[in-house]
């Protein structure tokens, strides 16, 4: 039996998760090794949730050094379907203000020490990644927000930088010229990863700052982007109860069925310790080792 169906990752201010009833603290292996902290399991608006604090708690894991793969194997081990994603972001338009919640459609990936696939060591899989995004948590987190009062934008794209460093002003201003909307160091690989496990993903961006590009915003300070942090997780807090309770108990997107065509390596060629590393997303569409 799963242990959850919803899954909540916390980032930046939001390193627990607020309402969380009948908690226990569940850590999980995976064949890809430790997640940043162990889950923690409980009941949120009448439904079964794990809860993971994206950095650990304390904020200890550099956006470069998170283990994005341990990360969702393991929701996808406590049986969530579903993935809620909170992350701090800085803006790339005057439109975004800080404090504003953004619901990115699209990401664009300007990182390059880190690994966002489950796939290799003898086997290749080819996911759609058009739309990186479920449609329906998308929709629902976006109701959310106005539930909560939290003025909201859904749509536009996220770029994921490879940090920990901020944008230099260069940098801000060429983001922008390609359009770009908001900027982080962490959602990419994620949404990605949660593609290849088929589970629906979408990130509810909190603005902290306008990057180093606005002429009031010249130098983003810690102190600054912690500042509206703290303002941003009370909110982020009560956006996500409304969307757990307004989240349909079946899916109606086709993010279940991401890998039905994408695997392309013959069967009798799957290596078979990746062959059983990969049993948990395997097995609906080769049958169990040993199997027909």
């Amino acid at each position: 039996m799963a242990q959850a169906e919803i899954g909540i990752i916390g980032g930046s201010g939001l390193y627990s998760m607020p309402g969380l009833t009948d908690t226990r603290v569940f850590p999980v292996d995976t064949p890809f090794g430790q997640p940043s902290e162990a889950y923690v399991l409980g009941t949120l608006e009448g439904r079964r949730v794990a809860f993971l604090a994206r950095h650990g708690r304390g904020h200890h894991i550099l956006p470069s050094e998170l283990n994005f793969r341990a990360n969702i194997y393991g929701f996808r081990q406590l049986g969530v379907e579903r993935i809620m994603s909170i992350s701090a972001v800085g803006s790339l338009k005057e439109e975004h203000r800080p404090l504003d919640f953004v619901i990115p459609d699209q990401f664009f990936d300007r990182t390059s020490k880190r690994v966002s696939t489950f796939f290799g060591d003898g086997i290749v899989a080819h996911i759609s990644l058009a739309d990186p995004v479920c449609p329906e948590v998308s929709g629902v987190l976006e109701a959310a927000c106005r539930q909560a009062g939290v003025n909201v934008k859904r749509g536009g794209t996220y770029v994921c930088m490879e940090g920990p460093q901020f944008s230099t002003k260069a940098e801000s201003h060429v983001y922008r010229s390609w359009g770009m909307d908001i900027i982080g160091m962490t959602n990419l690989q994620e949404a990605k990863l949660a593609r290849e496990a088929e589970i629906c993903y979408a990130t509810v961006a909190m603005v902290t700052d306008y990057d180093c590009w606005h002429p009031a915003h010249e130098s983003v300070t810690v102190e600054q982007v912690v500042a509206n942090l703290q303002k941003n997780a009370e909110n982020a807090g009560k956006v996500v109860r409304h969307a757990v309770a307004g989240i349909p108990r079946a899916r109606g997107c086709k993010c279940g069925q991401a890998l039905a065509t994408a695997i392309l390596t013959e069967r009798d060629k799957i290596p078979p310790h990746t062959r059983a590393k990969l049993s948990l997303l395997l097995d609906k569409y080769l049958g169990k080792q040993g199997g027909a």
